[in-house]
């Protein structure tokens, strides 16, 4: 979109990660009406330590006022425009087994301005049925969709079998972002952004966190 400046490069990466938990901290502080907040008060809601959260900020050129804190609707804005979402992506969803369609259903992506715009799957028994009123498409339909909704960001829901190939199809198709939602790793070539979300293994990870941390000392937040 004209006028907005992109996310810089330079950003690292655990930082980027946090962006969106500073986002939604502020989203919750304009809710009750809140104009300004602290580092140490937007830290608190975002779980992570003050010096972390200016740290975060300084690499966006954001320092907040000494004495006063961050303007919430000037932090918000400029998150919004880091982060790319003064604009709507368009995303595909590949693999509509049940957390397939559970992605295709929630809501959170329309306000967050993630629009889901197509949905695919292998199984031809599948294919043509409507699922949050798109009709499955078959595979083979994937360059087509891709060029035609100008999909930005593919999804994939598959079994783990199956993700290498389809995210080499999403590659292939164009596509440049790719969330991975399989219990597998997959590689894509360096162009193309990857972020995995292992569901078994984020539990594997609370669950040591319970048995070797102590509950009540906020052992695991981010930051």
């Amino acid at each position: 979109m004209a006028g907005v400046t992109p996310p810089r490069r330079d950003v690292p990466a655990a930082t980027v990660a946090r962006l969106p938990v500073y986002l939604r901290a502020l989203h919750d502080a304009a809710t009750r009406g809140v104009a300004t907040v602290s580092s140490e008060a937007l830290a608190a809601a975002s779980g992570v330590r003050p010096t972390q959260l200016r740290k975060d900020l300084s690499h966006l050129g954001s320092h907040g006022v000494r004495g006063v804190g961050y303007d919430v609707g000037g932090l918000t804005a400029e998150l919004t425009a880091a982060l790319g979402l003064t604009r709507t992506w368009p995303v595909a969803i590949v693999g509509m087994g049940n957390l397939g369609r559970a992605l295709a259903a929630y809501s959170g992506f329309a306000t967050e301005g993630f629009d889901v715009v197509a949905l695919l799957d292998a199984d031809p028994l599948l294919v043509g049925a409507r699922v949050q009123g798109i009709a499955i498409a078959v595979m083979t339909e994937l360059p087509r969709l891709v060029t035609e909704l100008r999909v930005a960001i593919g999804v994939i829901a598959t079994p783990p079998q199956a993700a290498q190939q389809v995210a080499d199809a999403l590659v292939a198709a164009g596509v440049e972002a790719v969330l991975n939602f399989a219990p597998t790793a997959i590689t894509v070539p360096s162009h193309v952004s990857l972020r995995s979300v292992d569901l078994a293994t984020e539990l594997n990870v609370l669950a040591f966190l319970r048995l070797h941390g102590e509950p009540g000392t906020g052992v695991g937040r981010a930051g």
